[in-house]
């Protein structure tokens, strides 16, 4: 985290230090449980494992939503981060494809996010900035695979995002669930490319 840091219901105002180290240490804890328990982890023991109090986790993140959007955001920022660096690949088709690999694999490492790129999934987790980033970052990257004629003309992000989804919801409790997402993956992107 930066050294800017904000209070999140006061952006204007910086956070002291003590108030900063708390709000990353939530943030490492509450990373840690939705990757062992998924997006209805426990927020007593993420505050226990934390070293705060209930209190203290209400104040930076009043609501269960604004912890997991915080949790996610930093995850959905470094697949946006990917997104722009491979926005300059030679190959279009086989940058997206790289790109929705890595989406699937944070998905099925980080339970909820998977659901959350469903549409109509019922799931709040990523909230509306979140998913805005990721959609952005993907339908650029599928602009360029649609101009070379890498990916077949109809098939939009929100359809690739929503099968990517899909696949890490349904194999996020494997025991390999990482490689299986990766191999059904390939599956289904083969189906959708330009042939």
């Amino acid at each position: 985290m930066s050294q800017d840091a904000t209070v999140p219901s006061s952006p204007r105002r910086p956070m002291r230090a003590d108030a900063r180290r708390n709000y990353e240490r939530i943030l490492a804890a509450a990373g840690a449980a939705i990757a062992q328990h998924g997006v209805e982890a426990s927020l007593e023991e993420i505050a226990r494992h934390a070293g705060v109090g209930s209190a203290t986790l209400h104040r930076h993140f009043p609501s269960r939503q604004a912890l997991l959007e915080a949790v996610f955001k930093d995850r959905v920022e470094t697949l946006c981060a990917k997104a722009r660096d491979l926005a300059t690949e030679p190959d279009p088709g086989a940058a997206l494809v790289t790109w929705l690999h890595a989406v699937g694999a944070h998905a099925v490492t980080n339970k909820g996010l998977g659901a959350a790129l469903m549409p109509g999934a019922g799931d709040p987790t990523l909230g509306d900035t979140c998913h805005t980033l990721i959609v952005n970052a993907g339908s650029e990257l599928l602009a360029r695979a649609h101009q070379a004629h890498a990916m077949r003309p109809q098939v939009t992000i929100i359809q690739l995002l929503t099968l990517v989804g899909a696949i890490a919801l349904a194999t996020e409790h494997d025991s390999d669930g990482a490689a299986e997402t990766d191999r059904l993956l390939t599956l289904v992107i083969d189906g959708v490319r330009q042939h």
